[in-house]
This record gives C-alpha cells, sequence and structure tokens, in this order.
C-alpha cells in the first residue's frame, strides 16, 4: 500500500495538462517497462505498453492528462490573460497559485480579479468568470513577460502537493486522472491472464477524448477498460439516490453514462467484471 501511495503523489505532484503529457508519460514508461513485451508512443501521444499473449486483447486505458489553462495575452503592465484547458468551474480559479511552464523553467504566479474594495455592491453579488481574471507574475510589463519565458500558449498548472488528510485519506491535483494511472499500473503489474493486454496511457482526454478515440481505433481491442474517478454519494450536496458510490467501499462500474446520451456498457462485459470483482472481494 506505501508502494502505491508513493506513486499516487508522484503523479499527482507532476505536471502535465492535455497536449503536455510528456512529463505524465516518462513516469508512467518508466513504472511498467519491465512489466510487458513491448512499449512505444503512437503519434497523438498516447503511451502504448503491450503484454503479448494469445486472443483476446484487453485494452486498459487512464488518460494522462489534467485539467489547466494556458496563457493567451499578456498586456502591456504584465499581466496575463489566460484561456481553460479542460472543464473548469470558473470560481475555483480565483487566488489559486499556479505555475507556468515557460521555455525557461518554472515560473510562479497567482490569479487574481478586481478588488473587492473597489467593486460595486452589484458586481460583489455576481460569480467572477475566468475572462474578469488575470495571473500575475511579478512582471512589471510586457517585455519583461517575454523576457521570463511567457508566450501565447504557455501552459499552466495549479501549484499544489499531494497532502495527507485524517483516516488515510489524502488530498492533491490531478486525481482525475492519475489514480486512473495507478489502478492501470498496479492491473498490469499484477495481470498473468493468458490475454494480451495493451495498457494505454491516453492523451487530451480533458478536451474531447481524443487519445482514447485514436489509440482504441489504432488497437482494435476485443475489450477496452477505462480505469476513471468518478463523484460519491456521501458527499455534501449529493444525494445517495443520485449516486450510490461511497468512498472506501471499492470500485464502481459504469453502467451508463452521459444521463443516457452516452455509453451504455456491454451487458456480458458488464457481467464478467462484477463476477470478477465478487471473486475477489
Amino acid at each position: 500500500m506505501k508502494e502505491i501511495k508513493n506513486l499516487l503523489e508522484k503523479l499527482s505532484n507532476a505536471h502535465g495538462i492535455s497536449g503536455h503529457e510528456g512529463n505524465i508519460r516518462a513516469i508512467v514508461e518508466e513504472k511498467i517497462r519491465s512489466y510487458v513485451d513491448e512499449v512505444r508512443m503512437d503519434k497523438l501521444g498516447n503511451l502504448i505498453a503491450t503484454k503479448e499473449a494469445t486472443s483476446p486483447s484487453i485494452m486498459l486505458a487512464a488518460h494522462m492528462d489534467e485539467i489547466g489553462l494556458m496563457v493567451k495575452y499578456v498586456d502591456d503592465d504584465g499581466f496575463i490573460k489566460f484561456v481553460k484547458v479542460g472543464g473548469w468551474f470558473d470560481q475555483t480559479l480565483l487566488n489559486q497559485r499556479v505555475i507556468l511552464h515557460t521555455e525557461k523553467g518554472m515560473l510562479t504566479g497567482v490569479i487574481g480579479s478586481k478588488p473587492p474594495h473597489r467593486m460595486k455592491e452589484e458586481e460583489k453579488k455576481k460569480v467572477i468568470e475566468a475572462d474578469g481574471m488575470f495571473i500575475d507574475v511579478g512582471a512589471t510589463s510586457k517585455k519583461d513577460a517575454l523576457k521570463l519565458g511567457i508566450r501565447a500558449g504557455t501552459s499552466i498548472t495549479i501549484d499544489r502537493e499531494l497532502r495527507p488528510l485524517a483516516n488515510d485519506m489524502v488530498t492533491g491535483k490531478a486525481f482525475d486522472n492519475r489514480a486512473g494511472l495507478v489502478m492501470l499500473i498496479e492491473a498490469l503489474k499484477r495481470t498473468n491472464a493468458d490475454v494480451t493486454v495493451h495498457a494505454v496511457g491516453t492523451v487530451q482526454e480533458e478536451v474531447g477524448l481524443k487519445g482514447a478515440k485514436t489509440s482504441a481505433f489504432g488497437l482494435s481491442p476485443d475489450v477496452a477498460i477505462a480505469t476513471e474517478i468518478t463523484i460519491t454519494g456521501d458527499h455534501p450536496g449529493i444525494e445517495k439516490k443520485d449516486s450510490a458510490i461511497e468512498i472506501g467501499k471499492g470500485p464502481s462500474l459504469t453502467v451508463m453514462d452521459a444521463s443516457g446520451r452516452g455509453l451504455i456498457t456491454s451487458e456480458p462485459v458488464l457481467r464478467w467484471l462484477r463476477e470478477t470483482a465478487e471473486k475477489n472481494k
């Protein structure tokens, strides 16, 4: 268990937004290389590790990218406007400390907005959206910011490291989906099934499942299983009738996603997964 926690910490603390997954790919490759017959990277950047055996073939997938930000514009005073990469709830962004991954190295910044002291009462009642925020890195001018290596397209991540909580819980960034990567790595290490296994660290999930789509079509497996995170029903603001999942009670299976508009899991595959889970309680 300690080894698993250490791996989660290493992956969580590492940085890699959609389209910039190189750091994560290197960690995963290092951890799985000795357990597979072949490791390769496809043209989009997916990491594909194959454990050869007989038919059928199974694809295990977990995305490597995390949500983040990207530099859009630097104004004359050196303040940075940004765009969101992936799905953000804008309220969580304000006052976050961030890291800009510039061509000259990592640079710390903080997300700010118009000071509340200068807001009208009507403004204070409104949610500040990302468009009304900026990043301050301490630059005194646009020229100064450019000297620091900041450019349009510079990737930005949240500056946060994994920390322990009570009762063996932890808090950190990018558990979506570094936790899924840990599951994938552990499954690959433990499997002795006489089937071909393709373990895939996919890219650009947070911007539309790009890597999962291309790798699945490229590998054409008989079965594909994605390891991901989800929300639980034992959380303030969520009724248990809307989610039967409880933290610490084991894995969950997706029967149908996107409120019926997305994938409906194949019944034979779902039954196989349930039976396997029951046998290994």
